[in-house]
């Protein structure tokens, strides 16, 4: 088990002291492993609503450890680990290829765009959130920034300036029951090319059932 190490970010073994205070690092630490959790899919939103506030108000180790006790341990040397999630992730580029963000990727405190004539995707349809906002600052000229959201994720886009450029909003409706996980916030500038925000694409599958059970389908 040496390999292991607890979520809390401290080696289990006979000499530990689980009714040691908690600091600020150790309390951030579970909020990090509890948002990858969430992003794994291994807690619900409420579970995680819930987790998260209990997190914020522990005094002890021992209160953290509770949190965190059915959640599979971080390995040290394999795996997604919590020193994986960055603060700032800059991307650049000039008359390039494509640059996308698909998959499991995971999302920063802030991400930096400088980019000039590159199509940019960012997809947060399967992307691991270990932070409640993301701050991108945008300085991208030309062509399309298209960013995929999906429910529970809103994006604010109040605070960017446009220089012959225009937002397109396709978003599914809003569930006002659905908690916010994530909030997008883009400030900076786009000039030229359209900003798109648009839901993730229908496979064929959900497209068949969609049609089979509109009331068209039955006329």
């Amino acid at each position: 088990m040496s390999g292991e190490i607890s979520p809390i970010g401290k080696r289990s073994g006979p000499g530990s002291s689980p009714e040691l205070r908690a600091s600020h690092a150790d309390r951030d630490r579970v909020v990090d492993v509890l948002r990858i959790a969430a992003g794994d899919g291994l807690l619900t939103a409420q579970e995680l609503d819930e987790r998260l506030e209990a997190a914020l108000s522990a005094r002890t180790l021992s209160e953290l450890a509770a949190l965190t006790g059915d959640l599979p341990p971080v390995s040290a040397t394999g795996g997604m680990t919590v020193a994986e999630v960055k603060d700032v992730v800059r991307i650049a580029g000039v008359h390039s290829g494509a640059v996308e963000r698909l998959g499991r990727w995971v999302v920063p405190r802030r991400l930096e765009l400088a980019v000039t004539y590159c199509e940019v995707t960012l997809d947060f349809t399967d992307a691991v959130i270990t932070h409640d906002t993301l701050r991108i600052d945008v300085g991208m000229t030309g062509k399309t920034l298209t960013l995929v959201s999906r429910p529970g994720i809103v994006v604010d886009t109040d605070g960017l300036q446009l220089v012959h450029s225009r937002v397109k909003y396709r978003q599914t409706p809003a569930n006002l029951d659905m908690p916010v996980t994530l909030r997008v916030e883009l400030v900076g500038q786009k000039a030229h090319g359209r900003v798109v925000v648009r839901p993730p694409r229908r496979t064929f599958g959900q497209w068949l059932l969609r049609r089979s059970t509109s009331p068209s389908a039955g006329a």
